[in-house]
């Protein structure tokens, strides 16, 4: 078995990944290792939407704004206000390191950076640089990772984090093309791995991305608000969040049966007015939310229902939807397309006018919208949960950090764009602690164990996660999903370095413990009958739920903490303060 030996290592080279290596290469830290499976792979690179939106502090304009406030607004019944209120505090300096980056938010001619409201936010905070804003800030954090000559370890799967008494240990570590497994001696790991793609198959995730939070579960760490998920309407072709214009065009919904047949299934439920205000409303509501089922929400619905009948659901951009007429569409429907310059005959016609580069994204990847129509399904986007961490983004497992999606910071209902700003916020947040820490290198404490995976085909499982433990969630099909998930893990055999599927085994084991986790939390939250106050902890497949720590109460007397900031930190760290 190779060995290698680095005080602090970082899984993963989205957003979150990038960003940590960044910051801790700044900081000074030069025992540093980057391991990825594929620098070129995950969401952060491989997926977007129509705007894809950075959640930031207020910039531009006469409305007022704090980290106070923005804390409040990220802070819900079943958040803790101190990820709140970290995330809030370090929003500006994360926006502007990027900036500095390169990446072209953009400003009026007085240099502010103007924003928009998105989904469960009062406040224009939202900013885009268009469909492809989180590539652009892995480009320009990789371009700055690679000019500070960050290791990088890149086509390697993390297969286990080695722990003791004291903590993180190490890293074991695959690599494909040597077929052999390497153990990484290290005082911290960063696991900035995204989120748990692969447990869905109806997930609007790229292929890809597929996460890894199991090494986090088997290292001993809890999860937390994993029963909290984003679903919304999605293309699965080329797979694509189907909200902002893509909506506001007013496209005609239709479903296609066995035979052929044809069906406009939203103006049959609901009315044609009904169902064309809904359908735009999809461009500002596009997440699925159970507090709307009467609303746009409806519309996820019915899509499903189309689906359970064994129908093909599709956007038809080609043709108006049924009882289209300009003259009696809803008051704002009417007004933003007169705005945009869209009051035009057809949907193809108005998302040219409102996002013509929203057309041409599709081309690119093979589907031309003027002549054909687009294949739809409700799916999972983003999961709100995640690993639980305290205010250093740090597990309750001694050196071991997750950010990103792969952290539970979120809970029901998060600001739209959030999350991007949340990679910036935790990954700055672990680097500064991990670099702070005091934690040295010592050698793993035992050999690699031998590594045990189970055998067999994901699909099944994700099928069934989608059809029960989804938007909608049947809990008989989720206890009965369950057992199958633990038979599956009670059945593992020898693994070896230089199977033709040892990836592909991997990969299900990680399928298959994340699974137990998510569905243990949805199954307590469903007995639960309601949304209850407080962040749900999942450990070891047991769930319970615990009150959420609120936003703290903090000495801001300048002098105060002048001092206490001189005290912690040594003269001439350029480190931002981590403890209190």
């Amino acid at each position: 078995m190779l060995e290698r030996s680095v005080r602090t290592v970082v899984v993963g080279s989205g957003c979150a990944g990038l960003n940590a290596a960044d910051t801790l290469a700044s900081l000074g830290e030069t025992s540093l290792l980057l391991v990825t499976e594929e620098m070129n792979a995950g969401t952060s690179r491989n997926t977007g939407s129509d705007k894809q939106t950075y959640y930031k502090l207020s910039l531009a304009g006469d409305e007022g704004d704090s980290v106070g406030e923005m804390a409040r607004d990220l802070k819900g019944a079943d958040v803790h206000g101190d990820l709140a209120l970290c995330e809030a505090a370090a929003s500006a300096q994360c926006f502007f390191k990027l900036v500095s980056l390169g990446v072209p938010f953009p400003t009026n001619g007085y240099g502010e950076y103007a924003g928009y409201q998105t989904d469960h936010d009062e406040r224009r905070r939202a900013t885009s640089v268009g469909p492809l804003t989180s590539r652009r800030m892995t480009e320009a954090l990789e371009k700055s990772v690679r000019s500070r000559r960050v290791p990088i370890l890149d086509h390697a799967v993390a297969v286990r984090i080695v722990t003791g008494r004291a903590g993180v240990e190490g890293l074991d570590v695959y690599l494909p093309e040597e077929q052999a497994f390497m153990r990484i001696h290290c005082a911290h790991v960063i696991l900035c791995t995204g989120g748990p793609a692969g447990i869905y198959e109806d997930r609007v995730y790229p292929e890809s991305q597929h996460g890894m939070s199991s090494l986090a579960f088997s290292a001993g760490a809890a999860g937390a608000n994993l029963d909290c998920w984003q679903y919304g309407l999605a293309s699965v072709g080329f797979r694509w969040n189907l909200s902002g214009s893509y909506q506001q065009a007013l496209p005609r919904y239709v479903s296609v049966d066995d035979r052929g047949c044809e069906y406009e299934f939203l103006a049959d439920a609901m009315g044609e007015e009904e169902a064309i205000r809904n359908i735009f409303l999809k461009g500002y509501q596009w997440p699925f939310d159970e507090s709307r089922p009467e609303g746009s929400s409806r519309v996820d619905l019915l899509v499903r229902r189309e689906n359970d009948m064994n129908r093909r659901v599709y956007l038809d951009y080609m043709r108006n939807p049924r009882g289209y007429d300009p003259e009696r569409l809803p008051r704002e429907v009417r007004t933003y397309l007169e705005n945009c310059g869209a009051l035009l005959d057809t949907p193809i016609a108005r998302l040219r006018a409102i996002n013509e580069p929203a057309i041409d994204l599709y081309r690119a990847h093979g589907t031309d919208l003027t002549r054909e129509r687009l294949e739809i399904r409700v799916c999972a986007q983003h999961h709100n949960g995640g690993i639980s961490v305290d205010d250093h983004w740090q597990t309750c497992v001694t050196g071991l950090y997750v950010c990103g999606e792969a952290a539970g910071t979120f809970g029901r209902k998060r600001p739209g764009g959030s999350a991007l700003n949340s990679t910036q916020a935790g990954s700055l947040r672990a680097a500064q602690h991990a670099f702070r820490s005091g934690r040295k290198v010592r050698e793993c404490s035992g050999k690699m164990e031998q590594l045990l995976l189970p055998r067999g085909d994901a699909r099944p499982f994700q099928r069934e996660m989608s059809r029960v433990a989804a938007f909608r969630r049947d809990s008989e099909g989720m206890e009965k999903l369950k057992k199958q998930v633990e038979e599956a893990l009670n059945d593992l055999s020898p693994a070896e370095a230089g199977e033709g599927d040892l990836r592909e085994r991997l990969l299900l084991k990680d399928l298959l413990i994340t699974q137990r986790e998510v569905l243990s939390a949805m199954l307590y939250a469903f007995e639960e009958k309601g949304a209850v106050p407080g962040v749900l902890l999942t450990e070891q497949g047991r769930s319970r739920r615990i009150p959420a720590r609120p936003i703290p109460q903090r000495n801001l007397w300048f002098e105060q903490v002048w001092k206490e900031y001189r005290e912690e930190i040594p003269e001439g760290d350029s480190s931002e303060r981590t403890f209190r």
